[in-house]
């Protein structure tokens, strides 16, 4: 997974060199993980570089900073230009984007209100999340000991810095046990989502994925997926997901920004399906990078060309 730095970061409504992108080590973000974030892809297409579902993902932004009472300066369009703006002077023809809102240096105690609200875009060129191989070969994922998030603990429909400390034990836990992810279940036991990813299974021609009660990010790109499958006629149910259907679906996968399209290939050690990339997924998978690519027409306004 391969990264490099660029040039700028966008700072507050500026350009900034990347090396002044610094924080104050009592910034109220270090101590108490107040930090709202996205992550975006541009993609390279043939009339230049696209940035891909960029309103959806600002407006969760936009979403995350309400939910936890964070002042965002910013309109939607602003940040829409901004990402832009980063991108070109950074002359990227793909890349990741990441923008954050954080409270910043201020007073110090748990009330984050009294300290200063700063946003960050960054965008810098990455490869894939869980490996080149992984799209095509899939992945080998268990059920983690930590459970996800549980109802009116952490909003789970926010982007936010501190849900990933959970995500975090999720990831180290099935890395160091061998395994490329982790799912996670619910407190209620069913399946939720990977540490940085949702998740769809296969079974007998029925895309199946878990829903928002199920303390599940509302992902940009599982969104695109029930969108692509649903055009395409198959059917979709966002239903309660227990355990043991993802040793006997007939295929998984994770979606996510980062992960875009990703197939399982086994969980647990038990094989999904054939142990390998499924038909369904593979499909899917075509037409997500159809689309990404601008070699097919999206179903909604989902490029946003940097030209």
């Amino acid at each position: 997974m391969e990264q490099t730095i660029t040039e700028k970061i966008w700072y507050n409504g500026k350009l900034i060199n990347w090396a002044d992108a610094q924080i104050h080590v009592m910034s109220h973000v270090v101590h108490y993980g107040s930090a709202m974030f996205e992550g975006i892809r541009c993609y390279h297409t043939p009339k230049g570089p696209a940035i891909f579902r960029a309103k959806e993902h600002l407006q969760r932004l936009i979403n995350s900073c309400r939910i936890y009472r964070t002042e965002l300066e910013f309109s939607l369009e602003k940040l829409c230009e901004a990402c832009v703006e980063v991108i070109k002077v950074n002359r990227l023809t793909e890349c990741y984007i990441r923008p954050v809102v954080f409270r910043g240096y201020g007073t110090f105690g748990v009330n984050p209100l009294p300290n200063p609200v700063e946003t960050y875009i960054i965008c810098w060129s990455w490869g894939k999340y869980l490996g080149a191989e992984a799209i095509e070969r899939g992945v080998d994922a268990c059920v983690s000991s930590w459970t996800r998030i549980a109802p009116n603990t952490l909003p789970a429909i926010a982007k936010v810095a501190g849900n990933y400390m959970n995500s975090q034990l999720v990831k180290m836990e099935a890395n160091l046990d061998g395994f490329v992810e982790g799912i996670a279940l619910d407190a209620n036991g069913y399946v939720s989502e990977g540490s940085g990813e949702n998740i769809f299974l296969v079974q007998d021609g029925r895309l199946i994925t878990p829903p928002l009660s199920s303390s599940i990010l509302p992902g940009v790109t599982r969104d695109t997926v029930i969108q692509i499958a649903r055009a395409a006629g198959i059917h979709v149910v966002e239903e309660q997901i227990p355990r043991e259907m993802l040793y006997i679906a007939d295929e998984a996968f994770f979606s996510g920004t980062a992960a875009e399209i990703t197939p399982i290939r086994s969980v647990d050690r038990i094989k999904v399906g054939k142990g390998s990339r499924g038909p369904t997924t593979k499909w899917l998978q075509e037409e997500f990078f159809a689309i990404t690519s601008g070699k097919k027409e999206a179903p909604g306004d989902w490029l946003m060309f940097v030209s």
